[in-house]
């Protein structure tokens, strides 16, 4: 059973990765297969050629992104640790009530916070600006979440020990917690990483200019028969930093679902 389920979730990358191989006339020949009888990196070409003919140049989409990624990220995981290190381990009146509230909100997708997102960014004046992007990256629920279930397990006594020895909390947090918990930041880094590297940001961001990589693919992708393999190859590419990273910090993924699945 877990083999058949491991296939079907497995299936649609070897497909993508098999169709962005393809020459056109296999990507259209009846019966389909997976696997292309005649390889080419002709569609990955292609698309560089269509990115270098774009009015806005290829390496200003990327750059872009890895600036929103970056900038997004790094606030996400300092924002999302110092904010579950005081409700994991001090007690303050409407503590309980805050952290009910992070994980109700846990609950609501993208899709529903965004009309919310864009009227407090309108008000703010951050409309087509990268901030519309960066400051509700900010605030995503999950990393709050994540980093309180996993700073729970620490012990208080290490915390104690500090403080009679006359650390301050920044010290604290820094020297003690962070290095601690270095499975749980690690986690949000990757979740934080693959929702800003695929964002399209086409609602909140106008300039071609300041668009991202996702949305320059994405409208190769919608050009028609002619780009196919060309809309293959953008399938791969945008899913090949997410996976990547993935497989190289599963182990600290399932580290830290596991500690914050266990507590109470």
């Amino acid at each position: 059973m877990l083999l058949c389920v491991a296939i079907m979730m497995v299936f649609p990358l070897v497909f993508s990765v098999g169709a962005s191989l393809k020459p056109l006339d296999e990507l259209f020949r009846f019966p389909p297969t997976v696997f292309p009888r005649q390889p080419t990196m002709d569609n990955f070409s292609d698309l560089f050629v269509t990115l270098s003919q774009s009015f806005v140049p290829f390496s200003r989409y990327l750059v872009n992104t890895v600036f929103l990624t970056f900038i997004g990220t790094f606030g996400h995981v300092f924002i999302a640790s110092m904010a579950a290190f005081v409700l994991a381990k001090y007690d303050f009146p409407g503590g309980k009530t805050f952290f009910s509230i992070v994980v109700t909100a846990l609950m609501f997708s993208g899709y529903v916070t965004g009309i919310p997102n864009y009227v407090i960014m309108s008000k703010l004046r951050m409309i087509d600006t990268y901030w519309a992007i960066i400051l509700p990256a900010f605030a995503a629920p999950i990393g709050l979440f994540l980093m309180k279930q996993f700073m729970e397990g620490l012990p208080t006594s290490l915390i104690e020990a500090a403080h009679l020895d006359g650390a301050g909390e920044m010290r604290i947090f820094w020297s003690i917690v962070m290095p601690n918990v270095k499975p749980a930041w690690l986690t949000i880094i990757i979740f934080s990483v693959q929702s800003l590297w695929n964002t399209n940001a086409s609602t909140v961001i106008y300039s071609e200019a300041k668009k991202t990589l996702v949305y320059a693919l994405q409208q190769i992708q919608a050009g028609g028969i002619a780009r196919t393999g060309q809309a293959a190859a953008v399938t791969v590419i945008v899913m090949l930093v997410p996976i990547t990273i993935f497989i190289l910090s599963q182990s600290r993924i399932l580290e830290t679902m596991a500690s914050s699945g266990l507590k109470d």
